[in-house]
């Protein structure tokens, strides 16, 4: 039975769960593949760490570079992250003709293009499931499930952390800092975690799902992006009492010529399936002309969750070795000569519905006042509401509004929050309601 080599940079803690499932499910896989998927090699800078996975002598290494200049290594997987020594590695490995697995969404978001291109010319395989979505099988349903369908729009829940920490404070009213503090303490969120809570690392996922869905140049430069740090317990209240939840949300859709692109803090109705995915779970749904709606969840993070999506990469590749046919199916799922670049509309044009809240003093006519700027640039209110106890003299004034243009709510808001009446900064929540008849 043939034996295909693997060599493992980085042994954190997805590179655990890979060495664990490579080494304890060996048979399994065996049996599936028809090949012995051989760990020969594994890197790291620590390589007295307890793993609790029992390496053959010879095997955990601290030279990375031996493992990509290994003449008997057939595929390379790359789990140190980052964009600096990860990318000249991956280039390396490439160049030596090595078949490539990574789970790096920063690197492949931001350099990509590049990376991809240098796989193509040289004709070896790059899989990269386990970089959006953990163990939810997102990149191969685009690539080849979905191949004959024309995808018009994604829209998904790709951050367990953030997910969490919005499920928390709707469950509990907690503050979004002792909020995020149990997430750090349960292990849900990083030290710091920047990343993730203020939307840069679902960016990341969106421009690589931009890109396999409609053809395009991968563009993280202008997806647009916003975190969760400003929503309130209180904004989450309002949001349920009109029949929404808040999630962070990646939206895109495509347009023709252009592409919608963007991350941010997003209203959806209960009876959204989004509305109800919760904890750390990601879900993300699907429209195209053929399928119509689908829906794909799982967990996003996590030891064994992504591991599991990192092997079954190795597990396509290896049968593609086996047959011969590496390349077959094209890495950004277009032809290389396929892919243009389709521009990403800016924030300011998109047309969506608003959540807007306003910290007013109790005085007449200051809902007159706000609805009046609103009116002059052109914004429609479907519902205005004022109730609630005072806070430091003021009130909430909440409002959602009809469609409207976000250059024209940004003009109004920037109008408002000048006035006397208006105590601090307006909050602007967008909505995405299907149901909604504008």
């Amino acid at each position: 039975m043939k034996n295909i080599n693997i060599g493992l940079l980085g042994c954190g803690t997805v590179g655990t769960g890979v060495a664990r499932m490579l080494l304890n499910g060996g048979d399994l896989i065996k049996s599936r593949v028809g090949a012995t998927l051989t760990l020969k090699r594994v890197a790291d800078i620590d390589t007295t760490k307890d793993r609790g996975v029992r390496f053959d002598p010879d095997v955990l290494i601290e030279d990375a570079w031996a493992v990509v200049n290994d003449p008997g290594i057939d595929i390379v997987v790359e789990m140190i992250g980052g964009d600096t020594i990860a990318k000249a590695l991956i280039l390396s490995a490439i160049e030596n003709g090595k078949q490539i697995v990574t789970a790096n969404k920063a690197l492949l978001a931001s350099q990509g293009n590049a990376i991809f291109r240098a796989a193509g010319e040289k004709g070896v395989d790059l899989a990269f499931e386990a970089s959006v979505g953990g163990c939810m099988p997102i990149i191969k349903t685009i690539r080849e499930s979905l191949v004959g369908n024309r995808i018009q729009a994604m829209i998904g829940i790709l951050n367990g952390t953030c997910n969490y920490i919005l499920s928390k404070i709707t469950d509990d009213g907690s503050p979004f800092a002792s909020t995020l503090a149990e997430a750090q303490a349960k292990g849900y969120a990083e030290a710091n975690p920047a990343l993730d809570v203020e939307g840069r690392d679902t960016a990341h996922k969106i421009a690589i799902l931009s890109a396999l869905a409609y053809g395009m140049e991968i563009n993280l430069t202008d997806v647009y992006t916003e975190g969760i740090s400003h929503i309130t317990p209180m904004d989450i209240e309002f949001a349920g009492q009109f029949g929404y939840r808040i999630k962070l949300l990646a939206i895109s859709k495509f347009k023709g010529q252009t592409v919608e692109a963007r991350v941010h803090p997003t209203m959806i109705p209960f009876d959204n399936m989004l509305s109800n995915v919760n904890g750390t779970l990601n879900a993300i749904t699907i429209s195209a002309d053929a399928v119509e709606d689908i829906l794909l969840s799982g967990r996003g993070a996590g030891m064994l969750p992504t591991a599991s999506a990192v092997v079954g990469d190795l597990v396509d590749i290896s049968r593609n070795l086996l047959s011969g046919t590496a390349g077959r199916v094209p890495l950004l799922s277009f032809q290389m000569d396929a892919i243009r670049k389709i521009p990403v509309m800016p924030i300011s044009e998109i047309v969506t519905h608003y959540y807007l809240r306003f910290s007013a003093l109790d005085r007449p006519g200051v809902l007159s006042t706000i609805s009046g700027i609103l009116g002059s640039c052109g914004i429609s209110i479907k519902t205005a509401y004022q109730k609630g106890r005072k806070i430091n003299g003021s009130v909430p004034l909440v409002m959602l509004t009809h469609a409207a243009k976000e250059a024209a709510v940004t003009k109004a808001l920037n109008e408002i929050a000048s006035l006397d009446v208006v105590s601090a900064k307006p909050v602007l929540i967008r909505i995405e309601d299907q149901n909604n008849e504008d």
